[in-house]
Formats: C-alpha cells, structure tokens, sequence
C-alpha cells in the first residue's frame, strides 16, 4: 500500500489544536513500552535517559511529549526538549513502513530535526531498526 502525499485538511488540525494534548502523548508512549517489553524497540534507554522528545505531526498540530528514564518512556510537559521531530501524517507514515528513508525527508526539508543532532541520530537508527513485521497490526500494511 503505498501512501499518498496529502495534507490533512486544515479544519482537521483546527479540531485537533482544541484537544488536549496528553492522551495521544499518553498513547504513543505506551505504545513505544510495549514495544520495549517485547523487545521489538531495541532502545539502548541509557542513551535516551533524561531526555524530553517532541514529535509535530505538522499537518494535524498535534505536539506529543514524552521523556525518557532508563527504563521506558513517560509523557512529559512541553518544556524544553532535547530533540523535535516535525513532519506531515503521510511523511510519518511512510517512515513507518519503510516507504521513504528518513535521510531523504529530511534532505526534502519534509522531515524537520531540530536540537541535539546526535541524539537525532540514535533515534533515526533505533526507529530503523524495528522490524514492523513482527508487529500483527503491522505485518499487513508493510507487505511482509
């Protein structure tokens, strides 16, 4: 399946900037804890420990915080954060099954990066190191 390049439509995002922004933050970090406790995410956490995340779904303005501890990860406030990743639904998307490399968003200026650059690194190589095929839900939309 591959994915399009469209932009959410903008009353979308008008909706989602009303919402609160804890519950979806709260989902992507026990989604990132599961994949931690099934050993599917191989996270190095002492490499991420200490550490606060934004994630921008551009298209949707939708912000998702979170931290790390050495054990897993906890939604966290907007402070200050050591590494943003910023990109439309789809960009997101087609990382996540592999339909795009993140090298190229981000030399495409489709995929935004923005603090501490190593750090960006470890988790550009960590995300490309999941095998979703391992993942029921998954295995269906990568074709494996």
């Amino acid at each position: 399946m591959q994915v399009p390049d469209k932009v959410m439509p903008v009353f979308l995002k008008k909706v989602v900037g009303l919402l609160p922004t804890k519950p979806p933050a709260w989902l992507l970090v026990n989604t990132l804890n599961q994949l931690l406790r099934k050993q599917i995410l191989l996270a190095d956490m002492s490499l991420l420990a200490g550490r606060c995340f934004r994630i921008v779904v551009a298209d949707l303005g939708l912000n998702l915080c979170f931290s790390a501890t050495e054990e897993r990860f906890v939604v966290a406030d907007a402070a200050a954060v050591d590494l943003c990743l910023s990109a439309n639904t789809a960009d997101f998307v087609k990382m996540l099954l592999r339909q795009e490399d993140p090298d190229t968003l981000f030399f495409n200026r489709r995929l935004k990066i923005e603090g501490d650059t190593e750090l960006g690194l470890v988790v550009k190589n960590l995300l490309d190191s999941i095998d979703w095929s391992t993942i029921p839900v998954m295995k269906s939309l990568v074709g494996q």
